[in-house]
């Protein structure tokens, strides 16, 4: 009978003249010892994005009983036929929303005008308590369809 080392007897289970089985516990032994270390290693996030959060609104938009928001193909967008940012916007759909009666937002967007541009600020309104929503002229975008 043919001896065997002590090697093959940690790593192998099995009864000498059987197939031998490979014994997978010092394999995971050691993925999990490299998983924590893994983990410990990992430098914590030090990243940040200063970002300057909107003020007041400004003074040159108003807030009707009907406000109109438009988006032209230049991704320009303006409540009134005044140019605002979607932050901006943001405002004056909150201010529009406190309001006893909510004014109604015609939101009217070029046909041409990009559809992320278009859901920004759609997204923008509906965030900010913006409910009252209609869309005059769709009749424009019959012919792009």
């Amino acid at each position: 009978m043919r001896r065997r080392s002590q090697f093959h007897r940690s790593i192998f289970r099995a009864d000498p003249s059987g197939d031998p089985d490979i014994n997978t516990t010092p394999l995971i032994d050691v993925m999990l010892v490299m998983l924590v270390m893994f983990i410990i290693t990992i430098p914590p996030p030090t990243h940040s994005v200063d970002i300057t959060l909107p003020g007041d609104p400004p003074p040159h938009t108003d807030v009707r009983d009907e406000n109109r928001v438009t988006i032209d193909t230049a991704d320009v967008i303006r409540w009134n036929g005044q140019p605002v940012d979607l932050a901006e916007l943001g405002q004056l759909v909150k201010i529009a929303a406190d309001r006893p009666e909510q004014p109604t937002l015609m939101f009217e967007p070029d046909a041409r005008a990009r559809y992320l541009r278009v859901d920004q600020a759609i997204g923008a309104i509906r965030r900010n308590g913006g409910t009252s929503l209609a869309f005059p002229g769709i009749q424009q975008y019959g012919g792009l369809i």
